[in-house]
């Protein structure tokens, strides 16, 4: 027997809930105050795209080609001449939720080093060597010994590989003794290989000649300044931020750290970091490639970057900045894409708000990822709620589930090795709460102790219950498919975007 649905859908189209962003229909009526009293409140000034020398219409190809592509963009703020001209999110990612920014972050650690430069903490030419002498190997070759500030900034640490970040994060132990485990195999200075322990080794030599973390150094020198507010950065070993990863703020926030470079480091009048600093993250230290902790681009662009393309581009040719949060795959070339539609609309049009602001407004304020929640029944509810299902011994942990049916909720409990975890789930509607949920192998290895999740299931038939989790701190979106065979349970469970496996091998349970 099917399940019965207000609109029916077959199990592999709700496994094929939209990779990329859905977008409602326009919504007339819409007026400038309208967008105004929607815009975030972010100390950021609003302007029609036109009054910037920018049309409408520019901005909404952009969406439309982001939507026929396919590629999950979750929000998006564009600024030029001093005014926030254009910004979405796709529900149900909100102005005002911080987001996971995975090596975007690169680039705020690179505002710290350039600070603390200024201060006179340390030099460019210090070798990385000098600031930890109780981890340095007894005998250090010269390689290693040859490895300067700049060599980290620049990524020319002379290592063969890259270290990802989802590689020392499960590492309780030191991290800078980790760094003096990997082999200096050229010269430093010489060859550019990309990675995160080179950022580290920033955060831990600002900690090092400071006493703060890079959160603290940074709070009253740019994040105050600048208005950054309700961002968090957990500490790893030895109190340490990971320098390379690990920060969640705003959109607006990123939008800000580009505004900051654009302007060469003044922001309201003030000199933040200094224009000798924003001069050199953006010259080609390796060409045509990088600076200093920011990618370089095509006409002068430079950008910071994070996994899963968390963006903020800057044109310093022409006063704008492009800031996104994203769930788009590394291999996805997103970048280039998004040059073929910027700089190009920056042409300084001559021309008027009119009709294509008043569809940019309402298309930009009806954006969500996934279609409404559909209200659904099976007749086994009845059968399988409130019932324990236990799981041999598996690779995930996993000891036992439950659900728990009402109206219109459930409740999902998942007992592993770290203890209960527990997600509320909509029927027919979203239910947003806390989690602890254990997600780390598809979840670039992020295991954190609490995480913001929007969650809704549906019976796609009569024993097929999928349940969606978008955990909407993060660019992660899980789908769980449950499926219920007299005593047994299978359950599967897959996400949107990973720097390894999308989905894990089915685990079967049976009532308890």
């Amino acid at each position: 027997m099917m399940a019965e649905t207000d609109t029916g859908i077959s199990r592999r189209g709700t496994f094929r809930l939209a990779l990329g962003g859905a977008v409602l229909p326009a919504v007339s009526g819409w007026t400038e105050a309208d967008a105004a009293l929607a815009a975030p409140t972010d100390g950021l000034p609003r302007s029609p795209p036109e009054r910037q020398g920018v049309a409408s219409a520019a901005i909404l190809a952009f969406l439309d080609d982001v939507e026929q592509t396919g590629f999950e963009l979750q929000s998006f703020m564009l600024w030029r001449h001093g005014h926030v001209i254009a910004e979405g999110w796709w529900s149900p990612y909100r102005a005002d939720r911080i987001h996971m920014m995975h090596s975007l972050t690169k680039s705020v650690t690179g505002c710290a080093a350039g600070l603390a430069i200024a201060d006179g903490r340390f030099r460019l030419d210090d070798k990385v060597a000098s600031f930890f002498p109780e981890h340095v190997p007894a005998r250090i070759d010269d390689n290693l010994a040859a490895m300067s500030v700049e060599d980290l900034l620049t990524m020319r640490t002379g290592h063969a590989s890259m270290v990802s970040g989802s590689v020392w994060r499960p590492i309780k132990t030191s991290w800078i003794a980790e760094f003096f485990k990997i082999p200096v195999v050229t010269r430093p200075g010489t060859n550019f290989v990309y990675t995160s322990a080179a950022s580290y080794m920033l955060s831990a030599i600002v900690t090092r000649t400071t006493g703060q973390s890079l959160a603290d150094y940074l709070k009253p020198r740019l994040f105050d300044p600048l208005g950054i507010e309700k961002y968090q950065w957990p500490a790893g070993p030895e109190d340490i931020s990971p320098g390379a990863n690990g920060l969640s703020w705003k959109t607006a926030d990123s939008l800000k750290l580009g505004i900051l470079h654009a302007q060469d480091g003044a922001w309201n009048g003030r000199q933040i970091l200094p224009k000798t600093w924003t001069d050199a993250v953006q010259y080609p230290h390796v060409p045509n490639t990088y600076g200093y902790q920011w990618w370089l681009g095509p006409d002068g662009v430079f950008l910071a970057d994070g996994l899963f393309s968390q963006l903020s581009f800057v044109f310093p040719r022409h006063s704008a900045v492009l800031a996104i949060t994203a769930g788009i795959p590394e291999e996805s070339h997103f970048n280039k894409f998004v040059y073929k539609h910027f700089p190009a609309a920056f042409a300084d049009m001559a021309a008027k708000p009119g009709r294509d602001l008043a569809v940019l407004t309402a298309r930009t304020t009806t954006l969500r990822l996934l279609p409404p929640a559909r209200r659904s029944r099976s007749p086994i509810i009845g059968h399988v709620s409130g019932q324990a299902y236990q799981f041999a011994e598996n690779p995930e942990q996993v000891k036992s589930m439950q659900f728990d049916f009402t109206a219109d909720a459930c409740i999902f409990t998942l007992q592993d090795h770290r203890g209960a975890h527990r997600i509320e789930v909509g029927l027919g509607r979203t239910i947003e709460g806390d989690t602890t949920m254990t997600g780390n192998k598809l979840h670039h290895e992020y295991e954190l102790d609490r995480m913001r999740v929007v969650a809704s299931g549906e019976w796609v038939d009569s024993r097929t219950f999928v349940m969606i989790w978008s955990f909407v701190e993060t660019a992660f979106r899980d789908t769980v498919a449950c499926v219920f065979e007299g005593p047994k349970l299978r359950f599967d469970r897959s996400v949107n975007v990973n720097s390894a496996e999308t989905s894990l091998p089915t685990l079967t349970g049976r009532l308890a």
